[in-house]
């Protein structure tokens, strides 16, 4: 009698989840048919004393919007080699590369650079990417400023096409380069005062290709009355658009409000996730 009293409810559970199954994968078919379907790689760009799980909520927020099923991660040791883990198979689209930098807490944004361009030779010669688009945090900003102040213009490597920043402190950071948090801008975008590393960057208009490049420029703002992210002024960040106006194919900012714009919390926003997404991938 046991068995018999069982065997409905069994049957209903299977029922149930079954369905379940089916709507989920009609509403993540659905969901996909939004974005476009490229085999142009994203790759994920930490900060300094980071890793890879600042950008797991980010490309987890993205596969389970229907973007894409692919993620790997290009793992880069402290002597600049790149190590792959996972795999992507030839029907693969829209995929995601988590980048960490063993040594992170290396401050020379050149070298970063260097192993930057490490992680997209071996992409290349992996996969046969020839362009790219990047989201990068906080200093990931300064590693692909760097990677392309110096081959920006190298038509061999893949060409990048659209990146996202988030937090980037072109100009200084609060309590470092930016000491007195008074940075300001003039009329058209350039600081009243540049650090040594914004100089430098100064010559991007001429390593960037022309026009090929859309950026998006996410900051936060505590709305604290500090124009801050807590770590990195509203200015520093804002800056980036002098530095890329006479080459950038088209340029947005998106200001991140309250809690959620903390500078370590930007990476950790729906917002910013819905941002990323929308910008890279909607049709």
């Amino acid at each position: 009698m046991k068995r018999k009293f069982w065997w409905p409810i069994l049957l209903l559970v299977v029922l149930i989840f079954g369905g379940w199954l089916i709507v989920s994968q009609s509403l993540r078919d659905n969901a996909s048919q939004q974005y476009e379907k490229t085999k142009v790689p994203t790759l994920f760009l930490h900060g300094y004393g980071s890793s890879h799980r600042a950008e797991e909520h980010m490309t987890q927020a993205i596969v389970k919007a229907g973007v894409t099923q692919n993620v790997i991660r290009a793992t880069v040791s402290k002597d600049g080699t790149v190590k792959l883990q996972g795999a992507l198979p030839q029907s693969a689209y829209n995929p995601l590369v988590e980048v960490e930098f063993e040594d992170n807490k290396n401050a020379n944004y050149r070298q970063n650079g260097v192993w930057l361009k490490n992680v997209l030779v071996k992409l290349q010669k992996t996969y046969g990417f020839k362009k790219f688009n990047a989201v990068a945090h906080s200093m990931g900003n300064l590693t692909l400023a760097y990677y392309m102040l110096d081959n920006g213009q190298n038509k061999k490597l893949p060409q990048l096409q659209k990146q996202v920043d988030l937090a980037g402190h072109y100009n200084g950071i609060i309590g470092l380069d930016d000491q007195a948090h008074q940075m300001q801008l003039e009329e058209n975008g350039a600081p009243k005062q540049m650090n040594a590393t914004y100089q430098e960057l100064l010559k991007l208009d001429d390593s960037y290709p022309k026009k090929q490049v859309a950026v998006l420029n996410i900051y936060g703002d505590l709305d604290d009355g500090s124009d801050s992210d807590g770590r990195v002024s509203n200015n520093s960040s804002r800056s980036e658009k002098y530095l890329l106006q006479d080459v950038y194919r088209s340029y947005q900012e998106l200001e991140i409000k309250g809690e959620g714009g903390q500078h370590s919390k930007l990476h950790e926003n729906r917002q910013v996730d819905r941002a990323i997404i929308n910008f890279i991938w909607k049709k």
